[in-house]
């Protein structure tokens, strides 16, 4: 093999970067299922499911369906490790029994999520769609009693309150957040660590909680007029408040400390640093950190049991008057009599679970483009002077 002076030699893909890899510094990642592997995983389940299944009967032994699957999972890390390590190794089999229980874990965790997002769909589903789209342009005032149909109930005055609630929270919130994040994240001095200490103890503060502080500082002086949509959105605002602070932290701990350094070495203050290099840089993380805030507290009950009250009316100012939202009134018609309002509630889960997956959805696209990648179209980028 010849080498040319001042170039790097061709080693090929396997020795440069591993399999398949077309950089020298990246390690190599596995994008596919190992040929085999497929084939070993689903022969040890039906062998360890089969031997299972052979030594409860011969022993006469009942178990319950759970404890079958618990002798059925030990059976088959059992017989896949050992398969493995005969045909591959040691090596090989640690590889490939991470990889089980790194998929069966996340499958665990999974079908509990999607069965409940099924279960609200499938019931909620017929309510919404009965007689659209009356179920989102009607309130509840049509809804009088227990034998009233579903079609003659709408949820516009709790997803009218939702939004307004949940946008003032936001505008309160946001700008406090991202304000606290960055003097937490450059600054090391003592009233920052126990700013920090606040922070996540307010994130672990149970929702009640600010239910009751905004009752007492607010509500409860104002007697009858202080349940408002205001009030709610004081309740939100300190559930959101830590959420989004502990979240934009950790988005400004990611930006590289070497812009930091060139934007100090070249003169610039340390206001115009953040403001101009640090903020821009985590720009998409920091919008991601507030729709995730947002969607953290849209679900939120207990706390606007003390500052509002689910209202059969619309209400569109929040600053006047109680002022209903999805979670109150799916809770006010849970507590009613009638398998009609129950549907009615099945149907305003469904839309609140709605908006939940339509923010976490949104919060994902955010969160996947690059720096500098623009997800908004309708924005156009400056033109550049040639």
């Amino acid at each position: 093999m010849s080498i040319v002076v001042g170039q790097a030699p061709n080693l090929g893909p396997d020795v440069a970067g591993g399999h398949g890899s077309t950089h020298p510094d990246r390690p190599s990642r596995h994008r596919k299922m190992p040929q085999g592997m497929a084939t070993e995983a689903v022969g040890s389940a039906v062998a360890s499911f089969a031997l299972v299944w052979l030594v409860l009967t011969l022993t006469a032994a009942g178990a319950s369906a759970v404890g079958f699957g618990v002798f059925w999972v030990m059976g088959f890390l059992l017989t896949y490790g050992l398969l493995t390590w005969r045909l591959h190794g040691v090596l090989l089999m640690k590889e490939r029994l991470a990889t089980v229980f790194v998929w069966g874990s996340s499958l665990v965790a999974l079908v509990p999520l999607v069965a409940i997002i099924v279960y609200v769909i499938v019931h909620g589903f017929a309510a919404v769609f009965s007689g659209f789209p009356h179920f989102f342009f009607a309130d509840m005032s049509q809804f009088s009693s227990a034998r009233s149909p579903v079609t003659q109930a709408g949820m516009v005055a709790a997803i009218v309150g939702t939004v307004e609630q949940v946008g003032l929270a936001t505008i309160f919130s946001v700008p406090i957040a991202v304000l606290t994040a960055t003097y937490l994240n450059e600054s090391t001095g003592t009233f920052a660590r126990v700013l920090g200490t606040v922070v996540d103890s307010m994130t672990g503060t149970p929702s009640i909680i600010a239910g009751l502080f905004v009752y007492l500082l607010w509500v409860q002086p104002h007697g009858t007029s202080g349940k408002s949509g205001l009030a709610a959105a004081m309740a939100l605002t300190v559930l959101m408040l830590p959420f989004v602070t502990r979240s934009a932290q950790e988005v400004l701990l990611v930006v590289p400390g070497s812009l930091r350094e060139a934007a100090l070495a070249l003169g610039a203050p340390q206001w115009r640093v953040v403001l101009r290099v640090v903020l821009p840089t985590a720009r998409t993380g920091m919008v991601t950190a507030v729709i995730l805030g947002i969607a953290r507290v849209v679900g939120e009950t207990a706390p606007l049991l003390l500052a509002t009250s689910a209202s059969s009316h619309t209400n569109w100012n929040p600053f006047r008057g109680i002022q209903s939202d999805l979670p109150l009134q799916i809770y006010s018609l849970v507590t009613q009599p009638g398998v009609n309002a129950t549907k009615v509630a099945w149907g305003g889960a469904f839309v609140l679970v709605l908006v939940v997956l339509t923010l976490f959805t949104l919060a994902r696209i955010v969160g996947s483009s690059r720096p500098g990648q623009r997800r908004l179209p309708w924005r156009r980028s400056k033109a550049v002077a040639a």
